[in-house]
């Protein structure tokens, strides 16, 4: 079945992308169109494979799960699930909610790497230098030789620490949910936080937002930071409690660099906005030319094995 040909008899699935551009998808489905728009493609109910339009929000993510009383999975195109989650309370028993494990990491960590060398080297002061047409010459710390911690060890860690390598950093230090060893050492817990973090010259934020991480970053965490520490956040804004964070960045303690805020979209004049020492870009870790292959490849894959009666890569949770 194609995007413009539809049919009683076979189910639907739902894709924030026209059919017709993805390549490999399986016969056997209608295929509708729904990006977010304020009217659905179709009848909600005939849908079995719904996926999440991509950075629309959780009012868009979770507006058609009620009606879905026939969806078997949900597929979202990014790696977090928490703009999902809200809704899964409204879905039937037994659904598969999957992310996009695959499509981001690359891409966040080249920012993650480019957050990281921008601060330590101070291009924030250099594109004022050149604006202003001042000459800022001067020494800036290196990534070479830092001690680097990066808390939340999942694919997109390890796609950082990959791009860590060559940086020729003292150490890097691994923190997850749960303790295991990995083929470049050993993973800690988050329970190993307060004695890791004075260590740490650089800590990298890319764990996802559940209840055991909405405020991880509080006044606790960033006062056991070392003085002079970067604070990258590639995660969600709510893991880090801004108000704490900006009282480190206005003593000039600590410095940080954040893709990702509370609030988000950061507001015109709040006060993050002109803290100092705070390299922010507009949640943009996932948001370049690799994603939308990427993405289309996984869909394709998803959905043939979907087909076929296989099960689906990146489950994260089922609706009991």
């Amino acid at each position: 079945m194609t995007s413009t040909t539809h049919s009683a008899d076979v189910p639907d699935v739902w894709l924030p992308f026209e059919a017709n551009e993805i390549e490999g998808l399986p016969e056997g489905f209608n295929y509708r169109f729904w990006d977010g728009g304020q009217d659905f493609p179709a009848d909600p109910a005939r849908c079995a494979f719904y996926v999440v339009p991509y950075m629309k929000g959780p009012a868009v993510a979770v507006r058609p799960l009620g009606g879905m009383s026939g969806v078997q999975v949900v597929q979202t195109l990014s790696a977090g699930i928490d703009h999902v989650e809200p809704g899964l309370g409204l879905l039937p028993a037994g659904v598969r909610l999957c992310n996009a494990k695959g499509v981001h990491e690359a891409s966040t960590a080249e920012l993650t790497l480019a957050l990281i060398l921008a601060s330590l080297r101070g291009f924030p002061g250099f594109v004022r230098g050149q604006d202003a047409q001042e000459w800022r010459s001067g020494f800036y710390p290196a990534l070479a030789d830092k001690s680097v911690l990066i808390v939340g060890y999942g694919s997109i860690g390890s796609a950082i620490e990959d791009r860590l390598a060559p940086f020729e950093c003292a150490r890097v230090v691994r923190v997850a949910r749960s303790a295991r060893t990995t083929a470049r050492g050993p993973v800690h817990t988050l329970d190993d936080l307060p004695a890791l973090l004075p260590e740490a010259d650089v800590v990298i934020l890319s764990t996802p937002l559940n209840p055991s991480t909405q405020g991880l970053v509080g006044a606790e965490f960033l006062a056991a930071m070392r003085d002079g520490a970067l604070l990258v956040n590639v995660a969600r804004g709510g893991v880090v409690e801004t108000k704490a964070l900006l009282s480190e960045l206005e003593s000039g303690r600590l410095h940080a660099a954040l893709d990702v805020t509370d609030p988000e979209p950061l507001p015109s004049g709040h006060p993050l906005w002109h803290a100092p020492h705070v390299l922010i870009t507009p949640h943009v870790g996932g948001s370049t030319s690799a994603f939308l292959p990427r993405a289309k490849r996984l869909l394709a894959g998803q959905l043939s094995r979907f087909a076929a009666g296989e099960p689906v890569h990146n489950v994260v949770r089922t609706t009991g």
